[in-house]
C-alpha cells in the first residue's frame, strides 16, 4: 500500500513539474486550459472561454479560447473593445443581427468592432475559436449601448484567403512548402501584425521573430514543440525567447497562426 502511494505520488509530481515547465515556457497544450464562462451574466447560457496568454479580465491585450455549445446563438450585443477571431474547430457565424447567416469553418478569419452590435452563432457538434483583443477588459453590453467607433468588420473565409509563398516572402529561409497569409498589421519593427502560417507535412524548423512579442496558436493539425517535448493540438499554445521555436510538423500539414510585433523568420533544418 505504502509503495502504492509513492508511485502515484511520484506520478503526480512529474505531472505538476511537467506542467510548471510548460507554462514557464509559454506552452499551453488545450488539454490543460481552465475554463469558465466568457459572459458570466448569462450562466449556462454562456459559452466557455480560457485564457491562452493574457488576461481578458485586465486592462492588456489578451488571446484567449471561446468554446461554443451546438446550436448556439447571442442575443444582439456589443463589445466595449475589438477584437479579432479564427475558427479553429466548427462553424461560426458573427455579424449584424439581420445579415444573411455566413457560417464561417475553420481556419476562416473575422474581426468585431468595439460598439458595433452583432449576433455570435454556432452549428456542428462543437466550435472553437480564437479570440485575440488588444487591450481590455473584454465585456458584453447591451445593443442599446452600440456606438461607432470608424471600424468597419471583416469576415474572411478560409477559401478566400491569399497565400504566400517561400519565395515571395523575403524573410523564410525554408527548402520545404512554407505558406503565409496575412491577415492585420504591418511587418515593420515594433509594428503588430497577424498572420497564419502553414507549415507541410515533414516540417522541421524554428520560427523566429526579430520582434519582442510572439504568440503562436495551432489551428490546424498538430505539431511538437521540440523544447518541450510535448504534441500541441488545435487549440494549443506556444511563445518562445530570444533563441526562437522549434517545432517539427509529422505526416499532415499544420496551420497556425501567429501574432508579432516585426519580421518573422521561418528556418527550415533541412536542407
Amino acid at each position: 500500500m505504502v509503495s502504492r502511494l509513492k508511485l502515484i505520488l511520484a506520478g503526480l509530481f512529474l505531472f505538476i513539474s511537467h506542467f510548471a515547465a510548460s507554462k514557464a515556457a509559454g506552452v499551453r497544450s488545450i488539454d490543460q486550459l481552465q475554463w469558465s464562462p466568457l459572459n458570466p451574466a448569462r450562466g449556462v447560457a454562456s459559452p466557455q472561454a480560457a485564457d491562452l496568454w493574457g488576461d481578458r479580465k485586465s486592462s492588456a491585450a489578451t488571446g484567449f479560447l471561446v468554446k461554443f455549445r451546438p446550436g448556439f446563438e447571442s442575443p444582439p450585443h456589443i463589445h466595449n473593445v475589438s477584437y479579432r477571431g479564427v475558427v479553429i474547430e466548427g462553424l461560426v457565424h458573427n455579424d449584424d443581427p439581420q445579415a444573411a447567416t455566413m457560417w464561417l469553418p475553420a481556419g476562416s478569419f473575422w474581426t468585431q468592432p468595439a460598439g458595433e452590435a452583432h449576433i455570435t452563432a454556432a452549428k456542428d457538434k462543437q466550435s472553437i475559436a480564437y479570440i485575440e483583443i488588444d487591450n481590455g477588459p473584454y465585456l458584453v453590453h447591451p445593443k442599446e449601448q452600440a456606438f461607432d467607433n470608424g471600424e468597419r468588420a471583416v469576415n474572411v473565409d478560409q477559401s478566400n484567403l491569399v497565400w504566400l509563398g517561400a519565395n515571395d516572402i523575403k524573410w523564410v529561409d525554408a527548402q520545404q512548402d512554407v505558406k503565409r497569409a496575412f491577415l492585420w498589421g504591418s511587418t515593420a519593427k515594433g509594428q503588430l501584425n497577424g498572420s497564419l502560417i502553414k507549415l507541410p507535412a515533414g516540417f522541421n524548423g524554428q520560427l523566429k521573430s526579430e520582434g519582442s512579442i510572439f504568440h503562436a496558436v495551432v489551428i490546424r493539425g498538430h505539431l511538437k514543440h521540440i523544447k518541450q517535448n510535448s504534441i500541441l493540438n488545435p487549440g494549443s499554445y506556444f511563445s518562445h525567447t530570444d533563441d526562437g521555436s522549434l517545432i517539427e510538423v509529422a505526416e499532415k500539414e499544420v496551420v497556425i497562426y501567429v501574432r508579432t510585433n516585426s519580421k518573422l523568420h521561418i528556418l527550415s533544418n533541412k536542407k
